[in-house]
């Protein structure tokens, strides 16, 4: 039973990431494969739990069991890709949520019931099979809590070893040779003992007084007890990182609490003389746990704050640690009494006549309606904390009477009143000294806010983690949509995949002449991002975007639309599911959409990559477009962000038609006001040509959809950062290069391309010199540190402006602070570096004493 139970969550683990990368990660997508998934449990229960329990062979319905999990597992290998693009074709690209999650739910129901009704039978086959065993009761306790550990060596093994390892699929098979082995091995083990009598009058034998009670019971334990996991779940993803290995530690001690629960009430509780008042008790413990397990969570982040700095504050053993700790406060008094409760009330139906696969797939049954019902509908409309607390309260409601006359069930229900009238809302918003939150709202998927500062910069924020932008980065926000819709002669149409504040694509649609779709996951972040539109202000009404709530990557597989230019956000990659984002698969869909000529550029945030998983998304979008490039957005040295760029045709680029492409832009604010000024500054952009991107990725393993790589390592550098951004942009830095030659569709003139070559070496030259800047007081302190470094820029490309602005406009703050002859001698030193340009002359020509 441990065995199967690792099969079994190995399989939810393959095949729930399986399902996400055709459903998408839309919120009714995500619980309809879990609603599935028990629901295949149950009615395997239901259906063959009866059958079982009459039959004679209950070995052989076990060992078969496991053969179809098994052969089912392996079939799903060859159709689960062709099905899925069926079923993706028949959702459509932008489906109501009813339809989509009808389709989503009875699609992954039916590409799964073979299996998940196979898996829902085992454990009431096996109970059969050891019946013989017991002298007295029978009981499933201990059956229980076996399957239950190895659900937890499943959880932990398929996400800390298996899938990153081996990959999804080959997971997958190392589960179907734990089916085999677990047919072959009761065959072997049990054949020998005999087996239980068969009982074919045993379903006609009238059922007791009480059974009802009991059954009733058992669907809301499961109910209310999947419910409490997926309303912490998503309360703690606001504390914890929300990567792939915080779901596994909280699902992990989920199970561990259960199955102690459960071998603990065999241990002590199982031959209770008073079953009712048993009962009683373990609900009124559960209600009370419930209740101690949500007040943590108000204390999640100094818990988490405590552990890390009394382990040192560094690894990521030590994060992932404090994240089990958390999971621990939260789940670990409740899930042991749910175990208990599962266990007596399992024992309790038994002995009114109720099989036991009746009263798993009852309890199984309701625990399926747990996510859409408290995830989709409670938790959104009364927020986290009235639904953990009626949870607590609901337990209460299912003792008898006479409980209520003791202080057992009077305590719980005292302290969820109190709880619910003096808590504070379950909701973890960082707010700066002297800001403000400007709104908040809990969603489905996460909560999403917009906080203000004191100076009054807006900054928006998912699961209390701040996004990339703010009503203050306007230059670098407009950059990132300017950069690639520049380097397309004349776009018509271009894709944003990722709204965010939506200053990007509206800066992108400040074009007349483009028209502007965006796709953005989550609802909440739409209406987030009209706070952001004063932007815009003075610049007449905020341009008009056609913004799309669905999940990025179904959108591109859906789609017929085709796009000049499509442009992806730096999305977090050790967030779950933004991995998938990063995959060969992906890139590959995105270059169908793009129409002859488009340009796709796919931005990634530096500062929360290493190196080495930004090797394999170089690996994994050359393999799509092996003629890429690679554009810095900014030379910011703290948030450094690289886009890598790729020609649906493979094509260079033509510097006349840049030069054009500039000079007839329509926008009511120029490129140059974003440091786009000519066709050096937007080329300037390039930090990598197709040959330095290929030997950057070198032999590094490709993220596919199969192997996942980004999904498992992205997360590391997040737990555990082991260099500061700007070392690790000058250490890329380092390792590129890029050649006129690999930029321009026809040779270039030789002149021209020194220039370039200059330029890109002056910026890189800037960057590396920034490393070595500190704050300063004044004006003098800093000129002290940036003058000879920027001047050394300016001699190598005199046409860099990054380093030619600051220094002008240090000249004119010495100037204006009354050391004329500091300001006279940088601007003469700038003039004769830049003789063309003509603001350090003119300077000079406005002083006060200045001569002809």
């Amino acid at each position: 039973m441990m065995a199967s139970g690792l099969a079994g969550l190995g399989y939810q683990i393959v095949w729930t990431q399986q399902c996400a990368l055709w459903l998408g990660h839309e919120s009714a997508a995500v619980l309809a494969v879990v609603t599935a998934f028990f629901g295949g449990l149950a009615l395997g229960a239901l259906l063959m739990g009866p059958r079982i329990e009459r039959s004679g062979h209950a070995v052989r319905w076990y060992a078969a069991c496991e053969v179809v999990i098994a052969a089912w597992g392996l079939v799903l290998l060859v159709v689960m890709a062709p099905f899925s693009t069926w079923l993706l074709n028949l959702t459509g690209v932008q489906p109501t949520p009813l339809w989509q999650w009808w389709l989503a739910f009875s699609g992954t129901f039916l590409l799964l019931l073979p299996a998940t009704a196979a898996m829902g039978a085992t454990l009431p086959a096996m109970e059969r099979v050891t019946s013989q065993m017991h002298v007295g009761q029978r009981s499933i306790a201990a059956l229980y809590a076996s399957n239950t550990f190895g659900a937890v060596l499943g959880v932990l093994g398929a996400t800390f070893w298996l899938v990153p390892e081996l990959g999804l699929m080959r997971t997958a098979i190392v589960c179907v040779a734990l089916n085999v082995l677990c047919a072959g091995a009761a065959l072997l083990v049990f054949s020998a003992h005999g087996e239980p009598p068969s009982d074919p009058a045993r379903s006609a034998l009238p059922v007791a007084h009480g059974a009802r009670g009991t059954l009733l019971r058992l669907a809301m334990a499961g109910l209310l007890g999947i419910g409490y996991e997926v309303l912490v779940v998503r309360v703690l993803s606001q504390v914890a990182e929300d990567t792939v290995y915080t779901f596994a530690m909280l699902l992990a001690v989920y199970l561990v609490g259960t199955a102690l629960g459960a071998a603990a009430y065999q241990r002590w509780l199982a031959r209770a003389v008073d079953a009712d008042r048993l009962a009683d008790r373990l609900l009124s413990a559960l209600a009370m746990a419930c209740l101690l397990g949500t007040a943590s969570l108000w204390a999640a982040e100094w818990l988490q704050a405590w552990v890390l700095q009394a382990g040192g504050g560094e690894g990521m053993a030590l994060a992932i640690g404090a994240e089990a700790v958390l999971a621990l406060m939260a789940f670990g008094l409740p899930t042991l009494v749910m175990g208990a409760l599962f266990s007596h009330l399992s024992a309790s139906a038994r002995a009114a006549g109720v099989s036991f696969g009746r009263a798993l797939g009852v309890n199984t049954l309701a625990a399926a309606l747990a996510p859409p019902l408290f995830g989709v509908l409670l938790a959104p409309m009364l927020g986290p904390k009235l639904v953990l607390l009626g949870i607590a309260s609901a337990y209460l409601l299912l003792g008898t009477r006479r409980a209520w006359l003791t202080p057992w069930v009077w305590t719980p229900a005292v302290a969820a009143l109190a709880m619910t009238i003096w808590a504070p809302p379950l909701a973890f918003i960082t707010v700066p000294e002297g800001g403000h939150v400007v709104s908040y709202r809990d969603g489905v998927m996460a909560a999403v806010s917009v906080v203000e500062d004191a100076e009054g910069v807006a900054r928006l924020r998912i699961n209390n983690r701040q996004q990339e932008g703010s009503t203050s980065s306007r230059l670098v926000d407009a950059r990132q949509a300017l950069l690639p819709l520049l380097l397309h002669p004349s776009p018509q149409r271009a894709l944003f995949l990722g709204l965010g504040t939506g200053v990007t694509s509206r800066s992108a649609a400040q074009d007349p002449r483009l028209q502007v779709d965006v796709v953005e996951l989550l609802p909440e972040v739409i209406e987030a991002s009209q706070h952001f539109k004063r932007v815009f202000d003075g610049e007449g009404p905020a341009p008009p975007i056609n913004v799309m709530a669905a999940d990025a990557r179904r959108y591109v597989r859906a789609s017929h639309q085709t796009y000049d230019v499509i442009v992806s956000d730096n999305f977090q990659p050790a967030r779950s599911g933004s991995g998938a984002l990063y995959t060969v698969e992906h890139f590959r869909a995105v270059r169908e959409r793009l129409a002859e000529g488009g340009v796709f550029c796919q931005w990634l945030p530096l500062h929360q990559l290493d190196l080495a998983t930004l090797r394999s998304i170089v690996k994994s979008f050359t393999t799509v477009y092996p003629g890429a490039w690679a554009i810095l957005a900014s030379n910011s040295l703290e948030t450094p962000v690289i886009g890598l760029v790729g020609r649906a045709d493979g094509g260079g680029f033509d510097p006349a038609l840049l030069r054009q492409r500039l000079a007839a832009s329509q926008m009511p604010i120029p490129p140059a006001a974003f440091g786009i000024e000519d066709e050096f500054a937007l080329l300037g952009s390039m930090v990598a040509g197709p040959k330095a991107l290929a030997h950057f990725a070198g032999e590094a393993a490709a993220n596919t959809d199969d192997v996942p790589v980004v999904t498992y390592r992205a997360p590391r550098i997040t737990y555990a950062p082991d260099s500061l951004p700007r070392d690790r942009l000058i250490a890329l830095l380092n390792e590129l290069s890029v050649m006129p030659e690999e930029v321009f569709d026809a040779a270039a003139d030789q002149a021209w391309s020194d220039r370039m070559a200059a330029y890109w070496a002056a910026r890189t030259q800037f960057i590396v010199a920034g490393r070595a800047v500190r704050p300063a007081g004044n004006v003098q302190d800093m000129l002290s540190q940036v003058r000879e470094p920027l001047l050394s820029v300016l001699r190598t490309s005199p046409y860099f402006r990054p380093a030619y602005d600051p220094l002008l406009r240090m000249a004119g703050a010495l100037s204006a602070g009354g050391d004329v002859p500091a300001g006279r001698a940088l601007l003469t030193e700038l003039a004769r570096v830049q003789p063309d340009r003509p603001e350090a002359a003119q300077a000079l020509a406005q002083m006060p004493d200045a001569r002809p």
